[in-house]
């Protein structure tokens, strides 16, 4: 388009204009004083509300931390939890995990752009089940800070950053079907799962209009906490895999033939990758580099290991050795127990909790499966539903103001609701009781129904003979090993 010839008095005409345009404008702003100022700068070190004079702005070092856990989070995925997985099959499944944590990835990846965050973090449905529609396809989500969830951090990077969450919880589902469910079952079970499972339940549990979030909606019917996903993420993973798994059926020569671990290597890289990755998702729920994430690190680290030491010394106990295995088994349920409790409970809570991992998923993996023989193929179920709902519990009773200031008074949503009385008082737990309830009723009723509608679609299991070939080349054309 051909821009107009102007003269120099319409010019002059058009710059006075403007001036006096901005002049007004800036006249309308009030300029912030030096409290204001100052006010917003101590927002910023204490990752709190910076008022109007920086609201809207995001902060380069919580923004930087953000970034730096939502890459954590995704390698604990990619590779974590591929490797630990991969290594825990035999040698000719190895890459049907590998697959399936890499499809698992990309298709979630792009329901969380089409609808899932919106889903879970949007507001404007309102009505505590699901978030909204106004995120739909990422629109209006900018470099600027979503201030229901952050004020510091990018909303781009905040949704970036639940995304890995997002990812990772379908993946767990995998280690409890491993080596017999057919792989574009797995994708159709894990789009459906998404809309049915997790988007409802992160948004009850972490949306701000979710009705059981305790520190987000001061409306909350159910004030129960959870700092990173002991019910969002684990149990409704774990819970789902063990129905799914029992649907399926034990894998041809379940309890007749061997079925060791193929690299106990690979098993532990992989459990290495996922405990350091957990700093992200743990410590990177405060959403800014403040004390509270300093605790989820700390809590983090003590429970792991403690958990991890003790599972070892309980096998060298009851079995005469301490083997990779039982130390990462322990290290990943220290993992899961302390993440709902992470950023709520004190370094001697945290080694508590860390003993609780330990022994109770202990006694589920050794003696319960064994029990009843269902074929959980990599303890999804002994270490991350049990895990996840000790964990839910436990954190009702070791919870404390001390440690994070949003479970007192001074939280408007924590106050109305009644959460900051039942910490001070007591009767959290019962809070935390009804959300497991309900968390598991979800994960079993829905794991049902979806399996049969699958199983109508594509069918969910493998034939008997590429059982017994090996999924890799029948389901991906390839093999781990070339000998």
């Amino acid at each position: 388009m051909k821009c107009p010839v102007r003269t120099p008095l319409a010019l002059a005409v058009a710059c006075l204009a403007g001036l006096v345009a901005s002049t007004h404008f800036l006249a309308a702003q009030p300029v912030p004083t030096p409290e204001e100022r100052l006010t917003a700068l101590e927002a910023y070190i204490t990752n709190g509300n910076p008022g109007r004079t920086l609201t809207g702005i995001p902060g380069p070092g919580h923004n930087g931390w953000m970034m730096t856990c939502a890459a954590l989070v995704l390698f604990m995925t990619l590779p974590g939890l591929a490797l630990f997985y991969g290594g825990l099959v035999r040698r000719k499944n190895v890459l049907s995990i590998l697959a399936q944590c890499l499809g698992i990835a990309g298709l979630v990846t792009i329901l969380w752009w089409a609808i899932g965050y919106s889903l879970v973090f949007g507001t404007n449905f309102g009505n505590g089940l699901f978030g909204g529609s106004e995120f739909a396809f990422f629109q209006g989500v900018t470099s600027a800070p979503n201030i229901n969830y952050g004020f510091w951090v990018s909303q781009n990077v905040y949704a970036i950053y639940q995304l890995m969450f997002a990812i990772i919880t379908p993946a767990l589902i995998v280690g409890a079907i491993a080596e017999r469910m057919k792989f574009s079952a797995v994708l159709l079970f894990t789009g459906l799962w998404m809309f049915v499972v997790y988007f409802p339940l992160a948004h009850m549990v972490w949306g701000v209009t979710g009705f059981m979030s305790g520190i987000g909606n001061p409306q909350a019917r159910i004030t129960a906490i959870d700092f990173a996903g002991g019910t969002v993420v684990h149990m409704s993973s774990g819970w789902s895999a063990l129905v799914l798994c029992m649907i399926l059926g034990p894998r041809v020569g379940f309890g007749k033939e061997r079925m060791p671990p193929h690299s106990m290597v690979l098993c532990m890289v992989g459990t290495a990758m996922l405990w350091v990755g957990w700093y992200g998702f743990n410590a990177g729920s405060a959403v800014g580099a403040d004390g509270i994430a300093s605790s989820a690190f700390t809590s983090t680290t003590l429970a792991t290991a403690v958990a991890c030491f003790t599972w070892g010394m309980m096998e060298k106990a009851f079995s005469g050795h301490a083997s990779i295995l039982g130390f990462c088994s322990g290290a990943v349920a220290g993992l899961v127990v302390i993440t709902p409790a992470c950023g709520f409970v004190t370094p001697t809570g945290a080694v508590i909790i860390g003993a609780f991992a330990a022994v109770i998923p202990y006694f589920f993996v050794t003696k319960v499966k064994a029990h009843f023989g269902y074929d959980d193929a990599l303890d999804t179920f002994g270490v991350h539903a049990i895990g996840g709902t000790i964990g839910a519990l436990l954190t009702g009773f070791f919870a404390s103001a001390s440690v994070n200031p949003n479970l007192t008074a001074a939280n408007d949503a924590a106050k109305a609701n009644g959460l900051a009385a039942l910490v001070a008082h007591g009767g959290l737990w019962l809070e935390q009781v009804k959300a497991i309830v309900i968390t598991i009723a979800l994960a079993i009723t829905a794991t049902v129904i979806l399996a049969k509608v699958v199983n109508l679609v594509v069918g969910l299991r493998l034939p008997v003979e590429v059982e017994r070939q090996g999924v890799d080349l029948a389901e991906h054309g390839e093999e781990g090993y070339i000998d």
